[in-house]
């Protein structure tokens, strides 16, 4: 037990995370530093901002505890869209009139609750735009785009399983 907590403790320190959402494959990850502005289809750990939406995913369930502001976990989301691109979202999400694979829409989350996309526009300068395949997963699709100061950095599979 010990030394589990001693690899952990260890992990965390050393930009090192562990993910247990289907959003990627489970199993950990390292945070690659990011040395130039994130760029679409850079995959990357994101904390989320202290917002009406992230409280309401909170509560949702759809947020794990983490050291993020608001106590979250980092969010694991490939980038699809950056400043400037125009996000169009219907049955699925277009990024400047191209259709995103594996982006259809879900009216109700697993529990029936209702979810709300978020309105299409164009991502606002320092923002970016996520989304992950998986089909229940909670990304832009719904809260929109994202402060970009929130990238901690590349995301990078270290020992991961895809179930």
């Amino acid at each position: 037990m010990l030394a589990a907590v001693v690899l952990v403790a260890t992990a965390f320190a050393g930009a090192y995370r562990i993910n247990l959402t289907p959003s990627e494959p489970l199993g950990l990850w390292r945070i690659v530093p990011l040395d130039r502005p994130a760029a679409v289809n850079d995959l990357v750990f994101i904390c989320p901002p202290e917002t009406a939406e992230m409280r309401e995913a909170r509560a949702r369930g759809y947020l794990r505890s983490g050291s993020c502001p608001g106590g979250v976990a980092p969010l694991i989301k490939t980038v699809i869209a950056v400043a400037g691109q125009h996000v169009e979202i219907g049955a699925s999400v277009s990024v400047d009139g191209q259709v995103i694979s594996s982006s259809s829409l879900a009216s109700r989350d697993g529990k029936g609750r209702p979810l709300a996309p978020f309105p299409s526009g164009v991502v606002p300068s320092g923002y970016v735009f996520l989304h992950s395949s998986f089909p229940g997963s909670y990304d832009s699709r719904y809260f929109g785009p994202l402060p970009a100061a929130g990238i901690l950095g590349l995301a990078q599979e270290v020992l991961t399983y895809a179930p």
